[in-house]
C-alpha cells in the first residue's frame, strides 16, 4: 500500500494538471524516458540562478563560495541518498551514458582490461551499457560476452560462466524495456568468485528502489538525475574510492588538475579528477532538491507505489485480447515499465493514437535493439509509471488501447 497521498503530491507537479489537444487531460506514462519535476526542484534551480550563480572552485568572491557550497552540498545529499561510504566517491557527469563511458574508458586506460580478458554484459542492456563495453573490448583486444534472457524476460544466469578471464561484469539493475529487476546481489557474488569488477547501470533502479551501494557490494554504480525528479544535464558515477584513486582521468581541463607545466600534468584526487571543465552546477543543486523530495516521500514508499501501480496495470493489460506484454507478466521482481505490442498495429501508430487521447507513451526500440531482436520484434510501445501515476491513468491507457484496436479494426 502506498505510504503517501498520490493525489496530494501530484499538486507538486503542475505539468500533470495540463490538458492536451482536444482538451483531454494529460496522462503521462513515459517516466522511464524522463520523469516530471516537482516545483521544489524547479524552484531550487531558479533560486540558484537568481541569487547564487557563479562558477565553482575557482571564483574567489562571496558568490563563488556560495555556489561552491551549494554544488558540494548536492554531492553530500547524493552520497547519503545511496549510502556511499565517502562523499568523494560521487562523480558528477552530464548523464548516465557519460558515467558508463567514463568507467569503461578509464578501466582500459588504467590497464584493468587487456588482450585476452573478458567483459560480460547482458542481452538486456540499454545501448548506454553496451556500446561503451564494445568500444573498450575493440580497443583493448578483450572479448565481449553476455548473459542471455529467458522467454519470460528474466536474466538467464546459466547462459554464461564467469572465469578468471572475466575482468568486468556490467549489468543493468532494472531493464528499461522489460521492467525486470535483476538479481544484482547474486551477480556480484559470482563476479567476486573470479575476481571481476562489477558495474551496475542503475538508471531505472535508483529512481524507484531504496539503494545502498555499500551493502550492494558492486564497484561502480551509474545513474542519471532526470529520471528521479531531478533536472536533465547531470548524471552520477559512484565508485569505490580506492579504485577511483587508482584510475587515470577521463577528460582533461579545469579543476581535474593538481599542477600543470608545459611538459606534464599531475591530477587532483577523486572526484575532481573526473570532473573536467565547469561542472553541472545548477543541476547538482536541483539533484540535491530531488534527493530531498524523494527522501521526504521515503524510497520504500515510492517502491511500494511503483509495485502497486504496476500490478494494477499488468492485471488490466493481461486481460486485453490482441495485446502481448514483452517481459514478465507477473508483478514479481518487476519495475514500472511495460512494453507491449498490439496485433496488427505498428507501435508508432499505437503511440500516436494514444497521444490523440492525451496518453503519452514511448514507441520504438527504447535504446535496446538487441533485446527487441531477442524477442523477435522490431519495436514496442512502452508505458512507464512513477510515484505520481494513478490507477485512473492506467484505466485511461487501457481505454486508449481499446480505442486504438477499434480504430485499426485490430
Amino acid at each position: 500500500m502506498t505510504g503517501y497521498d498520490v493525489e496530494a503530491i501530484r499538486k507538486d507537479f503542475p505539468i500533470l494538471s495540463r490538458t492536451m489537444a482536444g482538451d483531454r487531460p494529460l496522462v503521462y506514462l513515459d517516466s522511464a524516458n524522463t520523469s516530471q519535476k516537482p516545483r521544489q526542484v524547479v524552484e531550487a534551480i531558479e533560486r540558484h540562478y537568481l541569487e547564487h550563480n557563479a562558477n565553482v572552485a575557482r571564483a574567489m568572491h562571496q558568490l563563488g563560495a556560495e555556489a561552491s557550497e551549494a554544488f558540494e552540498l548536492g554531492r553530500d545529499k547524493v552520497a547519503a541518498f545511496i549510502g556511499a561510504p565517502r562523499r568523494e566517491e560521487i562523480v558528477f557527469t552530464k548523464n548516465a551514458s557519460e558515467a558508463l563511458n567514463l568507467v569503461a574508458r578509464v578501466l582500459g586506460d588504467g590497464g584493468r582490461v587487456g588482450p585476452g580478458d573478458e567483459v560480460v554484459v547482458t542481452q538486456m542492456e540499454h545501448h548506454s551499457n553496451l556500446v561503451p563495453w564494445q568500444l573498450l573490448t575493440q580497443r583493448t583486444g578483450a572479448d565481449l560476452a553476455w548473459y542471455g534472457v529467458t522467454p519470460e524476460g528474466r536474466l538467464d544466469l546459466d547462459s554464461h560462466t564467469l572465469t578468471e578471464r572475466t575482468k568486468v561484469v556490467a549489468v543493468t539493475w532494472v531493464s528499461n524495456m522489460l521492467g525486470t529487476i535483476n538479481p544484482v546481489a547474486e551477480i556480484v557474488r559470482r563476479a567476486r568468485e573470479v575476481g571481476a569488477l562489477v558495474v551496475i547501470d542503475a538508471s531505472q533502479a535508483v529512481p524507484q528502489l531504496p539503494v545502498d551501494v555499500a551493502a550492494l557490494g558492486a564497484d561502480f554504480v551509474a545513474f542519471t538525475g532526470h529520471k528521479m525528479v531531478g533536472p536533465t544535464g547531470i548524471g552520477v558515477l559512484w565508485g569505490r574510492y580506492d579504485l577511483l584513486a587508482e584510475l587515470p582521468p577521463f577528460l582533461g581541463g579545469g579543476e581535474m588538475i593538481e599542477t600543470v607545466s608545459m611538459e606534464r600534468t599531475t591530477f587532483a584526487a577523486p572526484p575532481h579528477r573526473f570532473e573536467a571543465g565547469t561542472p553541472p552546477i545548477a543541476q547538482a543543486v536541483g539533484l540535491g532538491a530531488a534527493v530531498d523530495y524523494l527522501t521526504d516521500l521515503g524510497m520504500e514508499n515510492v517502491a511500494a507505489h511503483e509495485q502497486q501501480i504496476t500490478a494494477y496495470a499488468l492485471s488490466a493489460m493481461n486481460e486485453l485480447p490482441g495485446v502481448t506484454i514483452i517481459g514478465p507478466k507477473e508483478p514479481v521482481d518487476r519495475g514500472g515499465a511495460i512494453s507491449f505490442t498490439i496485433d496488427g498495429v505498428h507501435p508508432h501508430d499505437v503511440a500516436q493514437l494514444l497521444d490523440s487521447q492525451g496518453v503519452a507513451v514511448r514507441a520504438g526500440h527504447h535504446c535496446a535493439k538487441p533485446l527487441h531482436q531477442c524477442f523477435g520484434v522490431q519495436s514496442t510501445t512502452r508505458a512507464s509509471f512513477y510515484l505520481y501515476t494513478t490507477e485512473a491513468e492506467i484505466d485511461a491507457l487501457v481505454a486508449g488501447i481499446r480505442h486504438t484496436q477499434s480504430y485499426f479494426g485490430a
